[in-house]
């Protein structure tokens, strides 16, 4: 339904999107995940008509609106100010655009009682939008974007300046609403939980490119380089040596610290050659003996420990001197810690669980 065909954007000697290639299906949810400067913003920008990209087309529904101005393209946007008129009731701001398209009043009504509800907000239409919550004036800002049936809604982090607790309720809230209406959704953010959560698909970006486009799962299980597996989640890092054993069985050799099974992708398969050995905090297990039942096991002692909660994390230095995060649940009440700082202790995992990213990947 959405086409971005090498569009390519620059601010003075600034490259701000470099050749960007993405299609987004009808009805999907895609969130354009990146740290600030990647060119996620520039991206929306361009989608929403705000900035002329200096190269490359957009095609919407079969229709070229590479140059079509921003008011005249079917694309309705909603910023993480919600720019609600004050002035104005709940109703009114959601009809603001209907009534502009001179759409006759008892549509008008229609539409707009049917967008209270999708919202939880039927009945209260006459409220003034000072007297609403952050998480209501979120809503509001969304079925006024929505009530006007766009093809494509852009969403510019409007979660963002909402607390933790309210922000992981509007989350489920915005993806039924999605669900319900069918509208073609790009959510951009820089938070990697939110994106997780709520889309179908991902763009993570970096350096005015995407770098990995797919869906939650495979963005955070099957990282294409370390960038992204370090973006989203929090992952281990061990230089060493990649070789065949004896068996044919691929290793990775981790100078002063040992010698671990792993799986490369087949264009990595390439003996000799140096890389990095990642592995997930959470698929780290600790033993306080060297254990059998894993494939890898490297030695080391616990620096410090942080109890978040769901889980503790446990700081270590592996006896080279390399810095790891080892992340262990909760699963139970404990009045003493199995584990406290200046342990001795074995770190396990299975070569499953591990990445093996060289050359361009550790970029």
């Amino acid at each position: 339904m959405l086409q971005v065909i090498g569009v390519s954007k620059k601010f003075g000697q600034k490259t701000a999107l470099n050749s960007i290639d993405l299609n987004v299906s009808h009805g999907e949810f895609v969130s354009i995940l990146g740290p600030s400067g990647c060119g996620k913003t520039t991206l929306l920008r361009i989608l929403a008509g705000l900035e002329k990209p200096d190269s490359g087309k957009l095609i919407l529904d079969e229709k070229d609106i590479t140059q079509v101005s921003a008011h005249h393209r079917d694309v309705h946007t909603v910023f993480q100010r919600y720019a609600l008129f004050p002035h104005m009731n709940i109703f009114d701001n959601v009809a603001f655009g209907l009534r502009c398209s001179r759409v006759a009043e008892p549509e008008v009504k229609r539409r707009v009682d049917e967008m209270l509800e999708l919202a939880n907000l039927s009945g209260q239409g006459k409220r003034t939008v000072t007297s609403l919550s952050g998480g209501e004036q979120q809503r509001v800002a969304l079925i006024r974007a929505l009530v006007n049936m766009p093809k494509l809604l852009l969403l510019d982090e409007p979660l963002g300046a909402l607390d933790l607790k309210l922000r992981l309720q509007l989350q489920q809230e915005l993806v039924a609403i999605q669900r319900r209406v069918k509208t073609t959704f790009v959510f951009v953010t820089h938070d990697q939980q939110e994106a997780l959560n709520m889309s179908d698909r991902v763009a993570v970006m970096n350096k005015a490119k995407i770098v990995q486009l797919g869906t939650p799962l495979e963005i955070y299980e099957f990282p294409k380089c370390l960038f992204v597996a370090n973006f989203v989640g929090n992952i281990n890092r061990m230089d060493g040596k990649l070789r065949q054993d004896d068996a044919g069985r691929w290793v990775c050799d981790v100078e002063s610290l040992g010698t671990y099974f792993v799986e490369p992708t087949e264009e990595n398969k390439v003996a000799g050659q140096p890389g990095a050995l990642c592995v997930r905090s959470e698929k780290l297990s600790l033993f306080s003996r060297k254990p059998s039942t894993v494939d890898n096991v490297a030695e080391g002692s616990i620096r410090a420990l942080t109890y978040l909660g769901t889980h503790t994390q446990f700081d270590l230095t592996l006896k080279n001197g390399t810095g790891i995060q080892v992340f262990q649940q909760n699963t139970q009440k404990t009045a003493k810690k199995v584990f406290q700082a200046g342990d001795k202790v074995f770190v396990g995992w299975h070569t499953a669980q591990s990445h093996y990213f060289t050359g361009n990947q550790l970029q």
